[in-house]
């Protein structure tokens, strides 16, 4: 097993590919650098996600998010380049990823990125009294 950070995500075959159902992950611990300063900025990552064959791969998933530590980059630029990445390795029906970046300079930033898979149409929600 690695221990090291990398860009590949893993995948397993998703146990009920006939139903639509959620799959959340929060990650409360992504870090990269500021891309004019290089000091480090903080995250929360929210992931949700219908699947379609495949799922990914929590530690996969801890290393890839790790490998961007050193890295340097815009908040829009990095949410959109991790979504693009899980979007191809498992080729979801439905994924949202939200970047809740930490306080710098008085400022909050919320990144809201989404891929919906041509054709596909969730299932109506279901109010209960």
């Amino acid at each position: 097993m690695s221990t090291q950070p990398e860009k590949t995500l893993e995948t397993f075959d998703n146990p009920h590919p006939e139903r639509d159902y959620s799959i959340r992950i929060r990650v409360p611990e992504f870090t990269c650098l500021c891309p004019k300063t290089g000091q480090p900025d903080f995250a929360v990552l929210h992931l949700e996600y219908v699947p379609d064959k495949l799922c990914v791969e929590l530690k996969s998933l801890k290393l890839y998010v790790w490998s961007y530590r050193e890295e340097g980059a815009f908040h829009e630029a990095v949410s959109n380049r991790i979504l693009d990445d899980l979007v191809a390795a498992c080729q979801p029906r439905f994924m949202r990823l939200r970047a809740e970046f930490n306080v710098r300079g008085g400022i909050y930033t919320d990144v809201v990125v989404e891929h919906h898979q041509p054709g596909w149409e969730p299932a109506p929600r279901v109010e209960l009294d």
